[in-house]
């Protein structure tokens, strides 16, 4: 039912049944290193390119949930999975071996909310009983299409942040399922939203706008206050998007510094070399949700979350055409039911 704005009242509450994530070295050694499922090593995964190893971070994170479940493939109804590279290959490659029906979508940074809140449409609405929402990136890949050669060496600014290496996928089921775990409450479907920002370095000022409307319209639709969730989690808008959101919203008399983190803060250690301002990705918001936040969710240490998920809809093409970057923010709030 829709409510408000732009609001979605799941009816009947759709179950994260299970979760699983995949990391590179540089988040395996991060401070939420120990909560990742598998943790690889080599930013290569024993392929031959960064290409084809980031499709299989993605395909051990989904192998090991169904794992978890001794499921197999064919229990699965649907999939929604994207990444960052052209025509989702990523996602495409993995899933071609899996034969289970697949959505491809590409909301940038944002595609994991994006997936989680069709895939719980999906069920809420009957249409599948099992079905996965996933995403992925890998540093080098996402260096390859979007900015210079790793080769180049060239030194970021301290607004530019380091693409997450990893991927998350999590398992949405039917309320009825006989098992304690957080379920779907709402979605909110955010808007583009493009205040002129043109540095492709600077993806946390560019994206900050988009969360801040989201945010609001979903606070407005729902008529909660900040303070209802135990955290209002982002993405990946690092230090210098952080810092712009939490402005926007007390410029708006919101105040959700309190309640606030942000998963490209977290993912990695700040003061480590090349990290600039935080994690990005596609897999930033998947894999720290998959891991850290589902298990604090599990073991109640939080019961409310409003997860946001920002994404920066450029390509190399509109940035070399002297494009500005559209931006847009998906929001689902997940609760353990009391």
């Amino acid at each position: 039912m829709k409510i408000g704005k732009q609001t979605i009242k799941l009816k009947n509450t759709p179950k994260i049944l299970e979760t699983s994530s995949a990391v590179g070295p540089k988040e395996s050694n991060g401070p939420l290193g120990i909560y990742f499922d598998i943790k690889c090593s080599d930013v290569f995964y024993g392929e031959k390119s960064f290409e084809k190893a980031e499709s299989k971070f993605m395909k051990s994170a989904i192998d090991n949930l169904l794992y978890k479940l001794n499921l197999t493939n064919e229990k699965i109804d649907y999939i929604f999975a994207g990444d960052l590279l052209n025509q989702c290959i990523a996602s495409g490659y993995c899933i071609r071996d899996l034969q289970i029906p697949f959505f491809g979508l590409y909301g940038a940074c944002s595609t994991f909310v994006e997936a989680l809140m069709l895939s719980s449409l999906f069920v809420n609405s009957g249409y599948g009983t099992k079905v996965l929402a996933s995403a992925s990136s890998h540093f080098c890949s996402a260096e390859r299409q979007f900015r210079l050669p790793l080769e180049h060496g060239n030194q970021k600014p301290p607004t530019a942040q380091c693409t997450v290496t990893g991927s998350g996928v999590a398992l949405l089921v039917p309320h009825d399922i006989e098992k304690k775990v957080p379920v779907v409450t709402y979605v909110t479907p955010g808007k583009i939203i493009d205040m002129g920002i043109k540095d492709m370095s600077n993806m946390g000022a560019a994206m900050a706008p988009a969360a801040f409307d989201t945010i609001i319209t979903h606070l407005k639709d729902t008529e909660r206050k900040p303070e209802y969730y135990d955290a209002i989690i982002t993405g990946d808008l690092g230090k210098e998007g952080t810092d712009i959101l939490i402005e926007l919203c007390k410029n708006y008399s919101v105040d959700i510094s309190t309640v606030h983190r942000d998963c490209g803060k977290e993912i990695f250690d700040l003061n480590e070399r090349d990290i600039n301002s935080g994690g990005s990705g596609c897999a930033c918001i998947a894999a720290v949700f998959s891991s850290y936040f589902y298990q604090e969710l599990k073991e109640k240490r939080l019961n409310r979350i409003l997860l946001v998920a920002t994404g920066a809809l450029m390509s190399p093409i509109s940035i070399g055409q002297g494009e500005s970057i559209p931006s847009v923010a998906h929001a689902i709030a997940i609760e353990n039911e009391v």
